[in-house]
């Protein structure tokens, strides 16, 4: 096994994860159709010269097979493993037919190939890329094009227009007065006018400048509250698939990257001769070779062309919940299928799936996205200033997220009620860059668009869910808000929740005193019930009063301390907590 020194791999990874990464983290509000098509241009050119490299690669290493061929087979196996790519190679250089079991040295991966391959001048390659090129750039998320564009057209016109009003009737005024005064003083006004033009000119300056600050500050609060909106977003249907077997990658995801399997012609040798290596190099380059052959007359037996087994081994990095379900890339239809493969067994224990392919190509892994969902219970809690612990626990795991400025950290993971040890963890990422990473590790829980149609969800109005998790982000330096069984139980226009206040300096509570929130968007209220309670009541509690905000409703039961720290929050970290509940999901989705 080698780690060969792949130099020329490294900047396209990198730069397609980086253009993808520019994608998603630009707001939708500042997206252009222009900007999308280019950077979605350059992401499948860069892949198709990276998938290039790698085939140049390939046939290098093949055409020297024989001279690293292995004494004790006379075939040639080699692995190269790098940061982000595994590659696999193996040359059939003796054509024995009792040869047909392949391991790659210090791994469970191979295959059993059928009779026919084991006697061709073929090679058999396994590249491993822990990331998935394969499948189709999905829809970059845009605000729509009218509302945005009319939006900062009203804008700016409505800003030049309010500035040319008020600088028309501070002039008309001045002028007036100037007037007056000439016609009672003039020599004292010469005096007064200097004084007054100063004042007057200042005044004609700061008032529409300030009045602009305020209108673009509104429009951005609006643009902004519209961009958050559209992350809450359900589609309006269902995706529909012409084809059997074809993949819904709006239910299932693919994980632990892409496995690109090949049965490739075997180039012309290297010969040495009086101190020189000749080989012959083909034009045409790279060849596969077709099994099953498209024309099979000269084969009379049905079963001349039988399977061909494969064994992988799952990535040590990702998670199943489940038994993964393989799948294979249709190049025809550019999609994924689950046809085609058979004799699937999966051995959770070594990591190791065994099944059998008609024909080779690319396979992955895939598992419902939707595993983790709906959430059996949640809470955010602040651990410092400016820092806050997310737990949200499923039927399988319970994940405990750390949030502080503009970033976000995995605490914690517990499988069974064990702790697991992830890659991630203590590894501090911008909160779209940690939401892909942990998407791609099979921890997803953060619905789509798409998700209301596979999960059984506690469906709330949008406008409501941004709302509270707004406020919620902003009081979460010093109040901790948790999971209520009420919130099922109210209808969509109201969201129930827990709070109390929690200064991170305070020594942990065996049973905190909970307040029952619930909150429409315009009106909060503090609910007689508690979570013991028999039944639902929207009864207010007593010597409580109904208030418009959060922020409003807990200045009743705060202390000064705690409403202090909640001014004092920053703003990016206020920002990053709202990112991560908006992603989440938490009051629709548990």
């Amino acid at each position: 096994m080698a780690r060969a020194s792949w130099s020329w791999v490294f900047p396209f990874p990198q730069l397609i994860e980086k253009l993808k990464l520019i994608l998603l983290e630009t707001p939708s509000y500042d997206l252009q159709e222009k900007n999308i098509i280019q950077y979605q241009g350059s992401i499948l050119e860069l892949q198709e010269l990276l998938h290039l490299k790698f085939n140049i690669a390939t046939e290098i290493l093949l055409r020297q097979a024989s001279t690293l061929a292995d004494l004790d087979s006379g075939n040639m196996e080699k692995v190269i493993r790098d940061e982000n790519v595994t590659l696999y190679v193996w040359a059939n250089l003796k054509k024995n037919p009792r040869y047909r079991s392949i391991r790659f040295s210090e791994t469970q991966i191979g295959f059993e190939i059928p009779r026919i391959l084991a006697t061709s001048d073929i090679a058999l390659r396994l590249l491993h890329t822990h990331y998935d090129h394969v499948t189709p750039l999905g829809p970059v998320p845009t605000a729509p094009q009218e509302h945005t564009s009319t939006v900062t057209y009203f804008g700016k016109d409505e800003v030049k227009s309010v500035e040319a009003a008020v600088s028309k009737d501070l002039q008309e005024e001045y002028n007036e007065q100037e007037n007056e005064s000439n016609a009672v003083h003039e020599e004292e006004t010469k005096v007064d006018e200097q004084g007054g033009i100063e004042g007057q000119t200042s005044s004609v300056q700061e008032e529409p400048e300030a009045t602009k600050y305020e209108l673009e500050m509104k429009l951005l609060s609006e643009t902004v509250s519209a961009a958050q909106l559209l992350l809450l977003e359900n589609a309006p249907e269902k995706p529909y698939f012409s084809e059997e077997n074809e993949v819904d990658l709006c239910q299932f995801t693919a994980l632990g990257g892409v496995h690109h399997l090949d049965i490739l012609e075997l180039p012309p040798q290297c010969k040495p001769r009086k101190g020189w290596m000749i080989v012959e190099i083909l034009k045409e380059g790279l060849q596969k070779y077709t099994y099953p052959p498209e024309t099979a007359e000269d084969f009379e037996t049905e079963n001349a062309f039988p399977p061909i087994e494969v064994m992988l081994e799952v990535h040590e990095n990702v998670i199943f919940f489940e038994n993964p379900v393989v799948a294979r890339w249709d190049a025809e239809g550019k999609h994924w299928k689950t046809d085609g493969i058979s004799n699937v067994s999966y051995k959770s224990e070594d990591r190791l799936i065994t099944f059998s392919l008609e024909t080779l190509g690319p396979v992955t892994l895939i598992q419902d996205a939707h595993v983790n969902m709906p959430y059996q219970s949640w809470e955010l809690r602040p651990l410092d200033v400016n820092k806050v612990l997310l737990t949200v626990t499923t039927v399988f795991t319970e994940i405990q997220i750390q949030i502080k400025e503009n970033l976000c950290m995995l605490a914690s993971i517990k499988l069974n009620d064990k702790k697991h040890s992830s890659i991630l963890e203590e590894k501090w990422m911008t909160p779209v860059s940690f939401i892909i990473a942990l998407k791609e590790a099979g921890l997803n829980i953060f619905p789509t668009g798409h998700s209301h149609f596979y999960v059984v969800i506690n469906y709330k109005l949008p406008l409501v869910e941004v709302k509270a998790y707004r406020q919620m982000a902003l009081l979460s330096s010093a109040f901790a808000f948790g999971w209520s069984k009420w919130n099922t139980v109210c209808d969509s226009k109201k969201v129930v929740f827990q709070v109390r206040e929690h200064l991170p300096k305070e020594e942990p509570i065996q049973n905190p005193n909970w307040t029952l929130l619930m909150f429409s968007g315009d009106r909060a209220q503090s609910l007689k019930i508690n979570e013991s309670s028999d039944a639902f009541s929207e009864a207010l509690k007593e010597e409580t009063e109904f208030h418009s905000t959060l922020y409003h409703m807990v200045k009743d039961f705060a202390s000064k301390e705690a409403m202090k720290k909640v001014r004092c929050s920053n703003c990016q970290f206020v920002d990053s907590v709202c990112h991560m509940l908006l992603s989440t999901r938490l009051l629709s989705y548990s």
